[in-house]
């Protein structure tokens, strides 16, 4: 069997579809995207094929080497959500031709279900406790919310007591009814993130998630020093060896690495497997599509220490269209009291819709996150 082909389709509401083709007839779909860089990672993708065109896509460990290493420079968002994408594709068609899903082929199932968790509110928090009445209404009990709107490096205590006062409002109305962990989304700086932490201890939160920013990662471990609420981060790490590090200086208690910004499954089982010689919990991010999540579940069926799933129906980024709206397999992916059982099919599991991808297609907007600005007139983290 060799490769063919690769076509990437952009489509709403802010993803990027590939489809690899191979000369047997057996298709892989993966999902390479950067929210916002669509366009980038789609040049990339198209940059990888010299590796790829006439290959063997079962050997799935050589091209990764080669898209890596033959390169010269490597890493980072752009270049490893492309390579993300890819495997995600290369896995895809290996699981078919064999006739097995992806999970087998890595070893098996650990668990039968996998535990969900949904968004909340959006980009500033606002509604959540109705949005989080309405998802309880179909059995979905966890959630993450944003943590702040923008907040400086040296914030007034009227700010802090806005965010701390939105979680001790849900705390309140739904007690120990739910579970949620909080985003700081990287918005707030080291000097604001004990302060926070500290006064946000007392709702027991699940976990805070991007404490201080992955390029701070030194604070990981001193702000964990000072506080009992697990730390989480990871989708802005890219590879195992920026995970290396953290891991090494210790202070995060659950990584979350995505499946389609660092290096696809092959990548992120290795990620999964050293944190779980570090005694740290995996919760993959995936605010993305179906073939995304479904990438996601295959790396949480197999490695123990997988511990939560985040998935994006109904996050509000979705503009145009939604999580399932590309899928023919829909009740594959149905959620029953907050889990999503293993998937079945061959491969990845995705009966990807081809006709409505092509046609969507035609008219992807290009999405690009806001602009934030300080009183002051500078940038703030979005």
């Amino acid at each position: 069997m060799k490769i063919i082909k690769l076509t990437t389709y952009r489509v709403p509401p802010r993803w990027m579809l590939l489809k690899i083709e191979t000369d047997e007839g057996i298709v892989g779909w993966g999902e390479p995207v950067i929210e916002g860089r669509a366009r980038t990672v789609e040049a990339a993708v198209h940059e990888m094929t010299p590796f790829l065109i006439g290959q063997d896509p079962g050997r799935i460990n050589d091209l990764w080497q080669a898209m890596y290493r033959g390169g010269f420079y490597r890493g980072g968002a752009i270049l490893m959500s492309a390579i993300a994408g890819i495997d995600q594709a290369l896995w895809d068609i290996k699981g078919k031709l064999l006739g097995v899903p992806v999970y087998d082929l890595l070893g098996g199932r650990v668990r039968d279900k996998m535990k969900m968790y949904s968004w909340v509110g959006g980009d500033r928090p606002s509604d959540v406790i109705a949005g989080i009445r309405k998802l309880r209404a179909v059995g979905i009990d966890t959630f993450k919310m944003n943590g702040t709107e923008e907040m400086r490096m040296l914030d007034s205590a009227r700010a802090v007591d806005q965010a701390v006062g939105r979680i001790a409002e849900i705390r309140e109305a739904f007690g120990n009814e739910i579970e949620f962990g909080i985003d700081f989304h990287g918005r707030v700086a080291a000097p604001m993130a004990k302060v926070l932490l500290r006064a946000l201890e007392p709702y027991r939160p699940l976990f805070v998630e991007e404490p201080v920013l992955a390029e701070q990662a030194e604070y990981y471990p001193r702000l964990a020093e000072s506080t009992s609420i697990p730390l989480a981060a990871g989708e802005r790490m890219y590879s195992r060896f920026e995970f290396k590090r953290v891991l090494e200086q210790g202070g995060l208690a659950i990584l979350q690495p995505d499946l389609s910004h660092a290096g696809g499954i092959t990548e992120c089982v290795k990620i999964a497997a050293m944190a779980e010689a570090y005694d740290v919990a995996v919760a993959p991010h995936c605010p993305l599509g179906p073939v995304a999540l479904a990438a996601c579940l295959h790396l949480d069926f197999v490695s123990h220490n997988a511990v939560l799933q985040e998935q994006s129906m109904g996050i509000h980024y979705n503009q145009g269209a939604e999580l399932l709206d590309y899928v023919k397999n829909k009740d594959d992916f149905r959620m029953e009291g907050g889990y999503i059982a293993a998937l079945t099919k061959p491969g990845l599991g995705v009966e990807v819709d081809e006709e409505r991808v092509i046609e969507a297609s035609k008219n992807a907007p290009d999405w690009r996150n806001p602009l934030w600005r300080h009183e002051d007139g500078s940038v703030a983290e979005w």
